[in-house]
């Protein structure tokens, strides 16, 4: 599936369920180091046609991430820079609808499970409606400072942040809190909506192609992400968008006053009318994190994360 020449491959039998304080590599790699990782769909397996209804499948085994991976050199203070070489999706894929969750649900029947197939860059919903391959993934995450953290939510770690803009071409950053950062990634769409409404993108296995990085002695609260013309923050809740609305926008300020100089009154208007607030996660109801990203446009005055 994957054309990048790669070092190392993790298979998709490695798996963690939780980014804790205290995971073991399975691998453990030099920086620069490009790592192929063999991802499960959200399901692991347990959808595989439109008889198969999420009501019945085991939720203990939802959300897997494929590591982790330890990058040597990498300290607590400094950012493991994850790159996004390739994020290859398989031939078939699903949604659901689950009783309780998402903005429509009173209005629908559920469970339902929707099929979708990948034909080259197009996804095929049924012989009316087609649209765009848009891969990305939704866990991605390192170890956490404290206690663990289940791959159903997001965090400081990461975790189940679901930014559609996690895709091919994008770098990550994420602030180191164990020795090795200890990498690991899941839950792979072949497309998902910013909200992710239903609770459910096209849940896809497949492959994701990365090239590991450190950043030495710089880190933000929550992982960041970079894109040719701009960067990104997160800040995430426990499921309240207004929440993770507040904790994004804070984080961006924060980097610009801290990392570039700006005052806090002109952060808060550079943020205002340059840059963009978006949803990442925001499906309700459901007892999942919503989580919210601010995209700031490369300019002169910024044109990194960190500075």
């Amino acid at each position: 599936m994957a054309v990048q020449a790669v070092d190392h491959v993790v298979t998709r039998d490695h798996v963690v369920w939780g980014f804790g304080p205290e995971m073991e590599p399975v691998l453990e790699v030099e920086p620069g180091s490009v790592v192929r990782l063999e991802t499960n769909d959200c399901f692991t397996g347990q959808i595989r046609t439109e008889a198969d209804l999420v009501t019945d499948i085991d939720f203990g085994r939802v959300n897997s991430a494929t590591g982790p991976v330890a990058v040597k050199g990498a300290e607590p203070g400094d950012s493991l820079i994850v790159e996004l070489l390739e994020v290859t999706p398989g031939p078939r894929g699903f949604a659901t609808l689950i009783p309780e969750f998402g903005q429509l649900i009173d209005q629908v029947r559920a469970p339902l499970t929707q099929v979708f197939e990948v034909d080259g860059d197009t996804i095929r919903m049924n012989e009316r409606i087609s649209f765009p391959l848009r891969p990305m993934v939704g866990v991605v995450g390192v170890a956490t400072g404290g206690e663990e953290v289940s791959n159903a939510y997001a965090g400081t770690h990461g975790g189940n942040l679901d930014d559609h803009l996690h895709g091919p071409g994008t770098r990550l950053y994420f602030p180191v809190r164990q020795p090795g950062g200890m990498f690991a990634v899941g839950d792979m769409h072949a497309s998902m909506g910013d909200g992710e409404i239903c609770g459910t993108g096209v849940e896809i296995e497949g492959e994701v192609v990365v090239r590991f990085g450190l950043l030495k002695g710089k880190h933000s609260t929550w992982p960041l992400c970079e894109r040719d013309g701009d960067w990104i923050a997160h800040g995430t809740s426990s499921g309240d968008y207004r929440e993770a609305l507040q904790a994004a926008t804070e984080e961006a300020a924060r980097l610009l006053v801290d990392r570039h100089g700006f005052s806090i009154e002109e952060a808060f208007i550079f943020l205002s009318v340059a840059c963009d607030v978006g949803v990442c996660q925001a499906c309700q109801p459901s007892p999942f994190s919503a989580i919210a990203r601010v995209v700031v446009p490369k300019i002169a005055a910024c044109c990194t994360p960190f500075g």
